[in-house]
């Protein structure tokens, strides 16, 4: 038999086999699921049962596992990012000793650092300094330097720049608006990382004043004095020693009300605190709040400045975060006490009694802290003996017949003729409108006719400058120090004084010295009992009306990491650990 027919006949054989295979698999489908498919529907509770029970423990184990993710995951910050920060100004001058308007100071705070700073419990401590000592009964203060400190440029910075930056200061050509904080006192390098300053007089508040930005003189040191204020330095030219470096400036806008700018910084490498985690800091200056906010309800910027309130649109979305910050600050009513009907310390005393404070703070929507004199709750030599006259409308009512005011047509108060009539001016912002509306009515009670005035900031300013009011609602910075020489002073209700900040024109030879004796010592002890005939005058005199700490309202898209709610004297103290700052979250596993 030759191969061909054994192969043919193997083929053959399979053939027949496959037949006989297909033949039973017919059958057994057949028989054992054609048919049995027919008697599900007998069975199909049975079967239903089975199906959920499956889909039921399907679904458990899904809902547990990302339940359970929560504890083996969760959202941290990372390094990186771009932010923008809206703030409504313009930007003119980063260099520390001109740097006074919003803008201008939180450049100068990024780019620049200081020799001391406040921490998260508002605490003076170490910036380019690291230590500091008191020497010589409060006239001096020895100041050393951190080790192995550079500029921007990579320059070292040494005492040598300590010195020229608050010579400059002082120098009149200079014309820096801080020359008469540092009149009198001498600065001096004893070596690379000392400097000692020596008052003419004991300051206890004078480290306060160390909060000032240090400027290069290897830079500035060859313009002439005279330029310095013009220099290219100050506004696309900075260099300082703080975590962020100009990286660039940006200008739009044809007109005043159209016109912004974008500051740019990156983060500097040896920053003494370390590298910023933020890729890039923008600073970006509008005209208006109502563009501000435009840009940021697109979310073209990161944060917002400068807003007393946040609009009900935005307070109601939860991506958006707000930032409530007290500050060491006091909004007051302050009397004009040197002319008209408010020179007449028992019209001020009624107009402080018959003012419910309690209820217009509530009506302002957030948990504002009192203010009741003019020292702040919880400040060295705070005492509540000494607190402003309190609410009482009948004592108030009966205070003002008693002094010769007495009601008459349409219910105001007449002495001799004269009505009782003043006019109270205010920055045009809700709150103050608020309050200004509440003051109003209450003192109307009393017998009182108050002609309010609302401005915008720019229209304020030279209403303070010439004191061209009866009345003020304003607030000041007050600071952790009890050091309130400037507000209420009788030299500083003169005309010729610096600032004019002694807004109500207060004098009392009797708050002059108690002033004075306390800001000159250093004993803590001794300056609370040296600060009491100043309190007790302030109360009898009643120059204003306290109202409450301002908070700093700081509104952000998401969580800002590293940047935490705390009491702080100044809104650019918000920048206290700028460096350390993270705006991206991502998942992170538990171990």
């Amino acid at each position: 038999m030759s191969i061909f027919d054994r192969f043919e006949r193997g083929l053959l054989r399979r053939q027949r086999q496959v037949k006989r295979i297909g033949r039973q698999t017919d059958r057994l489908l057949e028989r054992e699921f054609f048919q049995r498919f027919g008697r599900l529907w007998h069975v199909r509770r049975f079967v239903t049962v089975w199906v959920l029970i499956i889909v039921f423990l399907m679904g458990g184990v899904i809902v547990q596992t990302h339940a359970l993710s929560g504890y083996y995951q969760r959202l941290e910050p990372a390094p990186g990012g771009l932010y923008t920060e809206g703030i409504v100004g313009a930007y003119t001058n980063a260099n520390p000793i001109y740097a006074t308007g919003e803008v201008d100071e939180a450049v100068s705070h990024l780019i620049f650092a200081s020799l001391l700073k406040y921490n998260n419990q508002n605490q003076l401590t170490g910036d380019l300094a690291d230590q500091w000592q008191l020497q010589d009964n409060g006239l001096q203060y020895l100041v050393h330097l951190r080790p192995h400190l550079s500029w921007q440029d990579g320059k070292p910075l040494t005492a040598s720049d300590v010195v020229f930056t608050f010579q400059t200061i002082q120098n009149p050509d200079a014309q820096s608006p801080f020359v008469n904080s540092w009149q009198g006192v001498t600065v001096t390098a004893l070596d690379n990382q000392t400097v000692l300053f020596t008052l003419p007089n004991p300051l206890a508040s004078f480290p306060a004043s160390l909060t000032m930005g240090i400027i290069p003189q290897h830079i500035l040191g060859s313009v002439p004095t005279a330029q310095m204020r013009s220099a290219a330095f100050n506004t696309t030219e900075p260099v300082g020693a703080g975590p962020f470096a100009i990286n660039g400036l940006q200008v739009t806008g044809g007109t005043p009300e159209t016109r912004e700018e974008r500051v740019a910084l990156k983060p500097f490498n040896n920053y003494y605190g370390g590298k910023p985690k933020l890729n890039e800091f923008t600073v970006h200056a509008f005209a208006s709040q109502t563009s501000m906010r435009s840009s940021f309800d697109k979310e073209q910027i990161s944060a917002m400045v400068g807003l007393d309130s946040v609009p009900a649109k935005l307070a109601k979305n939860k991506s958006v975060k707000q930032y409530k910050m007290p500050l060491t600050a006091g909004t007051y009513v302050f009397f004009k006490t040197s002319e008209g009907v408010l020179a007449d310390a028992k019209v001020r005393q009624a107009l402080v009694q018959g003012s419910d404070t309690a209820t217009v703070l509530s009506k302002l929507g957030s948990n504002l802290i009192p203010v009741d004199e003019p020292l702040l709750r919880g400040q060295l030599a705070y005492n509540a003996k000494y607190s402003q006259l309190a609410y009482n409308v009948a004592a108030a009512q009966q205070e003002l017949t008693a002094d010769g005011w007495m009601p008459g047509a349409g219910g105001i108060r007449y002495k001799k003729g004269q009505p009782l009539m003043f006019n109270l001016f205010a920055q045009n912002t809700s709150q103050y409108t608020t309050v200004t509306h509440d003051l109003q009515q209450e003192w109307r009670q009393l017998g009182a006719s108050v002609q309010v005035y609302l401005q915008p900031a720019t229209d304020l300013q030279p209403t303070l400058q010439a004191h061209s009011y009866d009345a003020l609602l304003y607030g000041i910075s007050i600071g952790i120090d009890p050091d309130v020489y400037a507000y209420w002073d009788s030299s500083q209700a003169d005309p010729r004084a610096p600032g004019r900040l002694n807004f109500s024109e207060y004098k009392s030879t009797v708050a002059d010295q108690g002033l004075e004796a306390g800001r000159t010592r250093t004993d803590a002890a001794l300056r609370v009992i040296k600060y009491q005939p100043f309190l007790q005058a302030w109360q009898q005199d009643a120059p204003a009306l306290g109202l409450y700490q301002p908070d700093f309202l700081y509104v952000t898209h998401g969580t800002v990491y590293g940047l935490h709610e705390r009491t702080i004297n100044a809104g650019i103290d918000r920048y206290q650990n700028v460096q350390n700052w993270e705006i991206r979250a991502v998942p992170t596993t538990i171990k």
